[in-house]
């Protein structure tokens, strides 16, 4: 039979204890002495019904069901320290917590994002740009936008990448007033992680036959585009990475077919901040932005 639990006391000298794995430091953090904090942890193990920490003579580590616990108190006490935050300053409607990956926050999101808070100047924009997933689940994100595979029909679909293929105008030779694809065995050839999408575009161009050189790789789409500003090749980026630098000038596209491509931005929200007016706002406006940018890339082939 599963033993109620009737009271939530220790729980915050459990997270405390289990992040540092001490009962000497979470009594440093908390406050208190370590002989209080083992007190409430074990008064705690006796309401749950099973240990929580394995105790040795200078630390203590967690059991199984201690660790399946603290992650689960650690999110719980993360999220209700954002909200109690959030209602102590009046700031829930008024703060937009933004997540994104690196190179879309870099080259797409900041060099636009003056025009969205230029419409809507009440809101505190918070922008954490990391490649790997959020748990929208948790309050401290609101919104995410997410590179990755797309399908027709998505309802988060924000646009659907294409890549082309870019360099500097300081590639020219005097005289030379653009690159194309018969200029590129004469260059190095730049990709994100792997040559194959550049193969994927020569074979869509009928132009395999012909010795490239593939010699540089980078990790990340933003690394790839300010390579190709910088003159050391010849880049094949994703179109949203690139428009902007396109549309300065530092960066001019060779006029070819694109190879197929399956990846693209999603629009992904927190569901208990789906229906907030700065939600929706930023919804909005990115689809606006968005809806510009595939325009331009219709206009440039």
């Amino acid at each position: 039979m599963v033993k109620p639990v009737r009271s939530l006391s220790g729980l915050i000298d459990f997270d405390c204890a289990a992040r540092w794995g001490s009962f000497k430091l979470a009594a440093q953090e908390l406050h208190k002495t370590p002989a209080a904090i083992s007190q409430q942890v074990r008064h705690l193990e006796e309401n749950l019904g099973f240990a929580l920490f394995i105790r040795h003579p200078r630390h203590v580590t967690l059991t199984e069901k201690g660790q399946e616990l603290a992650i689960a108190v650690g999110r719980m006490l993360g999220e209700l320290r954002a909200k109690i935050g959030a209602l102590q300053a009046g700031s829930e409607e008024s703060v937009l917590r933004i997540s994104t990956t690196h190179s879309f926050a870099i080259k797409w999101l900041v060099p636009r994002m003056h025009r969205f808070t230029k419409l809507y100047p009440e809101l505190d924009i918070r922008l954490d740009s990391n490649d790997a997933p959020v748990d929208l689940e948790d309050d401290a994100t609101d919104v995410a936008v997410r590179y990755g595979p797309v399908g027709d029909g998505d309802p988060a679909l924000l646009f659907r990448e294409r890549l082309i293929a870019v360099y500097s105008p300081d590639l020219l030779a005097p005289g030379q007033s653009e690159l194309s694809l018969a200029d590129l065995p004469n260059f190095p050839l730049l990709y994100e992680k792997s040559p194959e999408s550049w193969l994927q575009l020569l074979n869509e161009n009928r132009a395999l036959k012909g010795k490239y050189d593939f010699s540089r790789g980078y990790s990340h789409w933003g690394v790839l585009a300010q390579a190709a500003v910088a003159g050391q090749g010849i880049a094949l980026v994703a179109y949203g990475i690139a428009c902007q630098d396109i549309l300065k000038g530092s960066l001019r596209q060779i006029n070819c077919r694109s190879a197929p491509f399956a990846n693209g931005y999603r629009f992904l929200v927190n569901p208990r901040k789906e229906n907030m007016p700065k939600v929706q706002r930023f919804r909005a406006w990115l689809v606006g932005e968005m809806d510009e940018m595939r325009r331009q890339l219709e206009q440039n082939g």
